[in-house]
């Protein structure tokens, strides 16, 4: 079996974590089998879908294969994470989230590093590591913890607290939440939509607003306009005002 599986149809890409007898939970081969799957797409898929097979999404790190390192080794280790992570999160596809069950630990992590989120009604996200004596290591203080706020990241993991669906809706973990079995679907629909857009422009956001984000008001300014003069006097943007001005869908590259 295949730790990471890969379907593509047409623009579409759909990349499973397939564990499920593990509740997909994490190990060395499977954080490297992803990097995998991201890096082998080819050039004509646009959009990816990122779910889980089974009953969940991703239960975190496997700690019945964690094992013991050294600090040297521990900071490798993340910073892995960290590099395979920022491939999902600016590898410059859209990358939508369908989830279900366990989102917990480096599931979460995983989640956060998507760029749209779909949660169905069995979702539970969870950062359990203050359980086990541990501490986060994929990215979520960044991720998580910009989607949050420091604050309630802090609480979520000092008391283990569950987040169903609809409190991940209002608290920005998901943007979408639908009924039990249906975020793929959604998702399905969501990644058609998005493939419909300019590639330029899908790039240009995946790239610039995180990073925006972290860069001081001016310097936020500047590259803004770097993205919207490059966009702008695109042919896609051609394309775009053509097809506004002809009342059709635009037919991009």
């Amino acid at each position: 079996m295949q730790l990471v599986e890969t379907a593509v149809d047409g623009r579409i890409a759909t990349i499973t974590l397939n564990r499920p007898d593990k509740r997909n939970a994490i190990s060395d081969p499977f954080i490297a089998a992803l990097e995998a799957a991201f890096d082998s797409l080819p050039d004509a898929v646009r959009v990816v879908i990122l779910t889980g097979a089974g009953d969940h999404f991703c239960a975190g790190l496997d700690l019945a294969e964690h094992a013991e390192r050294t600090p040297e080794d521990g900071i490798y280790h993340s910073r892995n994470w960290h590099r395979i992570l920022d491939r999902i999160q600016f590898g410059g596809r859209p990358v939508v989230s369908a989830m279900q069950g366990a989102v917990i630990g480096g599931g979460l992590e995983i989640a956060a590093a998507t760029h749209v989120r779909v949660a169905d009604a069995t979702v539970r996200f969870q950062l359990p590591e203050g359980r086990r004596g541990i501490f986060v290591g994929g990215g979520a203080t960044v991720r998580v913890g910009r989607i949050l706020g420091a604050d309630r990241m802090t609480e979520m993991m000092l008391t283990g607290r569950t987040y169903g669906a609809e409190d991940g809706l209002r608290l920005g973990l998901a943007h979408y939440a639908v009924d039990a079995g249906a975020a793929l679907p959604l998702a399905r629909d969501l990644a058609e939509k998005v493939a419909d857009n300019a590639p330029l422009s899908n790039y240009f956001m995946i790239q610039a607003i995180a990073r925006i984000e972290d860069m001081s008001k001016a310097d936020g300014l500047f590259t803004e306009s770097l993205c919207a003069a490059l966009s702008q006097t695109s042919p896609d943007a051609q394309e775009g005002l053509r097809a506004f001005l002809e009342k059709r869908a635009p037919r991009f590259r």
